[in-house]
């Protein structure tokens, strides 16, 4: 071999052994990257996980993973309501930002409630964010930000940032339908997508399925799915041969329904919890688990002589009210060797609009320089650490944007709402009803301590006034005091 021969071989050699190195750490840097299960639970409340104080049965899959876990008390969503509720896990901005002010669907009450038809597909996903990073991404289960009833035209979940989907009768796309009339019905006549009809006590079984199958398609690379079930929302329509065991732990059979849709429930979050175990996947997954708004309020439970079935603990009001039972919701983050098994978080403060920064910031993404989320990274809160927060927590709910309201009156809330620190401040945008409680001393908002701290009171009504200009909501000249 003359020296120009040898010097090609030895070029050709250190070439082909930078092509196989460069790969290999694209692929070790890739598998740095932690997968996220985002597990989204449709009108679960506060207290229905046995782990969060379930007085009538237990939930041991849930409890599994809190105990491998750990648990955030003071966690809340943006909205006691379905789709603005989902805008803010999904964007990391207040749904106002996107005028989604209450549950989308027809188009003529969406019109009446000054809302669009679907989330604008330019809102700042999660998903998107991640897809770009080069992170698989998935939906399976409840959609509800666009699509169903008379909603045909709606953006299917791809143009939001998702490779997979599977939904159901509210969103497009391919998807899951319990019966042929009714809103699923009215989704079949839409088309756009494969369709499959279930009995709906198989639905959760189902997006486990898919999620179970996409985690091993991706097992070597990371990925995000957002699984979001929806057979603890009312109608609660379990397995029959299922409610009989539930007879001997009340007489309510709205409760026997509902803990027979909650025991299904709870068995598919162990298998999709195994699933992830027996992938080898613990410790390179971070499992987010909470739910979209409190338990439901329906008149029609009260005017059968029933309570409603779901827990709130020790805290007032139920689903469609700004009072803690309708907004603070149990949460759940399991990462195996990252996170402390078994603790609890009493004090970080997080909520919806938190999660789309921080699940950015522990995958290693940065957020694009023209995304503005309105929540914070509370990484620190998920890792055990000390976390507070910069900003307070705003909310509005209410008219003239929906009359979808608790059944029970004494839980109707004023529209507006402000959490900063231990203090929240309930109160109309005219400035009356004013109700301001400091919820470290007082969870269950029994004493308004509106005139014994009237300079607080009036602080927390500025700041949320500066909140609702901005979002679009009008407020009066009133003050509190």
């Amino acid at each position: 071999m003359n020296r120009r021969d040898f010097v090609k071989r030895t070029a050709a050699g250190l070439l082909a052994s930078t092509a196989l190195v460069r790969p290999a750490r694209a692929r070790a840097a890739s598998q740095a990257r932690p997968n996220i299960l985002f597990i989204f639970i449709d009108d679960m409340g506060y207290a229905d996980p046995s782990c969060f104080g379930n007085p009538k049965m237990k939930t041991p899959a849930i409890d599994r993973l809190a105990q491998e876990g750990m648990r955030l008390t003071n966690f809340y969503v943006n909205s006691p309501i379905c789709s603005p509720s989902r805008v803010a896990v999904m964007t990391g901005q207040y749904p106002a930002r996107w005028k989604i002010h209450s549950y989308l669907a027809a188009r003529r009450a969406n019109r009446q409630r000054h809302m669009p038809d679907w989330l604008d597909p330019r809102a700042p996903t999660t998903a998107r964010i991640l897809k770009q990073a080069g992170y698989a991404t998935a939906h399976f289960g409840k959609w509800h930000i666009g699509g169903g009833r008379d909603v045909g035209d709606a953006p299917l979940p791809q143009a939001y940032g998702f490779d997979e989907s599977l939904v159901s009768f509210e969103g497009l796309g391919d998807r899951v339908l319990f019966s042929r009339k009714g809103l699923s019905g009215q989704s079949a006549a839409l088309g756009r997508g494969e369709i499959r009809f279930i009995p709906k006590h198989q639905s959760t079984e189902v997006y486990v399925d898919r999620t179970i199958a996409f985690m091993e398609k991706h097992r070597e690379t990371p990925f995000y799915i957002e699984l979001f079930p929806n057979d603890v929302h009312d109608a609660h329509l379990p397995r029959p041969e299922t409610v009989e065991r539930w007879k001997r732990v009340t007489d309510n059979p709205f409760e026997q329904k509902f803990f027979a849709v909650l025991d299904e429930l709870d068995r598919q979050i162990g298998r999709v919890v195994d699933a992830v175990d027996e992938l080898g996947l613990a410790e390179r997954t971070l499992i987010v688990f909470t739910s979209d708004n409190g338990p439901t309020d329906w008149p029609s439970y009260y005017q059968q002589g029933h309570t409603p079935p779901g827990f709130t603990g020790p805290f007032y009001g139920r689903k469609w009210s700004l009072y803690e039972g309708g907004i603070r919701m149990p949460f759940i983050v399991r990462w195996k060797g990252t996170i402390p098994a078994g603790q609890t978080n009493a004090t970080s403060i997080m909520c919806g609009i938190d999660l789309s920064p921080t699940f950015c910031h522990v995958a290693g993404v940065p957020v694009p320089s023209p995304v503005k989320h309105d929540g914070e990274n509370m990484a620190d809160a998920l890792l055990g650490k000390p976390a507070q927060r910069a900003n307070a927590i705003f909310w509005q709910y209410g008219r003239p944007y929906t009359n979808l309201l608790p059944g029970n009156p004494e839980f109707i809330s004023p529209s507006l709402a402000v959490r900063d620190g231990d203090w929240k401040l309930l109160i109309e945008p005219d400035g009356s009803n004013a109700q301001l409680y400091n919820l470290a001393n007082d969870p269950g908002e029994k004493t308004n301590l509106l005139t014994a701290h009237p300079d607080k009171a009036k602080d927390l009504w500025r700041k949320l006034r500066r909140w609702a200009d901005s979002a679009g909501f009008e407020t009066g000249p009133g003050d509190p005091i």
